[in-house]
């Protein structure tokens, strides 16, 4: 049997990818898709394949995935109950498109994620991977019943990759989990499935990676301004860019601003209440600039049935 396996190198990809290779008798080909993690990519494919991995692939998508999925996706104005911007919905639907084209190339007999049973993204990748390629068996190991006795928490998880000498950056003093690409940085489980637990607290602080404190933020304001084509950010401060050099650009001055944080309780598409907190830097800047934009461009009608669309 052989299966392409969403590989991060995080905790749960780590840890599922050799539960996979021992459970199922499997030869695992690691996917990850570059769409943004920068320094989280080093030294993944040596990890993977020490991990247990017969091959992996590490493929860079980000500029397909500004152009023909952040950016569209700023045009339509969606933003999820009023604050989400989306980041790791959008790049799922790219992950799993690649995902089915390396199974094919690769005449693999699945597809497997790391995705709980609680969450949206088992949605995500599973509805593509139906759309797509439907021949194709997906493997859910969260939804297995034998892995969840095995892990019941990242305790175990974390004791697991110790004794198989998988380096994971979760540990007890880190004990969330984070979801990183161009468009922002998720963060949630462990600690932070406390909602009252303080994500912004002084002990939080080295959890987040993109973006200073508010409170630490310059004293001083930055005047950016942003050019617009057909609904798109062409330029910044007039300079011209892609979709993939205005989104880095934008993340950098947004994060230097403490801009773009967002912590929240939201509800998930199974029907359970999941705790994110979220860093979209350049999102925010961009999300916020095309909206005053379309206050000079879209008519009043228009403007409300299309915000009318937004939560469904």
């Amino acid at each position: 049997m052989k299966i392409v396996l969403a590989y991060s190198g995080g905790l749960d990809t780590s840890v599922i990818l050799r539960w996979l290779k021992e459970n199922y008798q499997a030869e695992i080909i690691a996917f990850c898709a570059d769409i943004g993690q920068e320094d989280e990519l080093d030294g993944l494919e040596a990890k993977a394949l020490r991990t247990g991995a017969s091959k992996c692939y590490i493929d860079d998508l980000q500029e397909e995935f500004a152009r023909n999925f952040i950016f569209p996706m700023f045009q339509a104005g969606a933003i999820y109950e009023g604050q989400y911007f989306l980041g790791t919905s959008i790049a799922r639907p790219l992950i799993a498109q690649r995902m089915v084209e390396i199974a094919r190339l690769e005449k693999a007999d699945a597809i497997a994620h790391g995705a709980t049973g609680k969450g949206n993204d088992q949605v995500r990748f599973e509805l593509a991977a139906a759309a797509l390629a439907p021949e194709l068996r997906v493997i859910a190991p969260w939804r297995e019943e034998r892995f969840r006795k095995e892990f019941p928490g990242r305790a175990e998880m974390m004791a697991f990759s110790k004794a198989n000498k998988i380096p994971v950056e979760a540990s007890a003093k880190k004990p969330y989990s984070m979801d990183r690409n161009l468009l922002h940085i998720s963060y949630e489980s462990g600690v932070l499935e406390d909602p009252w637990f303080d994500a912004s607290s002084k002990e939080m602080r080295d959890m987040y990676k993109l973006s200073a404190a508010p409170e630490d933020a310059p004293n001083e304001p930055e005047y950016v301004e942003l050019e617009f084509e057909q609904g798109d950010c062409v330029a910044v401060s007039g300079k011209p860019l892609s979709p993939l050099g205005a989104m880095k650009t934008l993340n950098k001055l947004g994060g230097k601003h403490g801009i773009g944080r967002v912590d929240i309780v939201e509800n998930r598409f199974v029907g359970m209440k999941g705790r994110g907190v979220y860093e979209t830097p350049g999102g925010a800047i961009l999300h916020f600039a095309h909206r005053q934009m379309e206050t000079l461009t879209m008519d009043r009608e228009v403007m409300h049935l299309r915000d009318s669309l937004i939560p469904k």
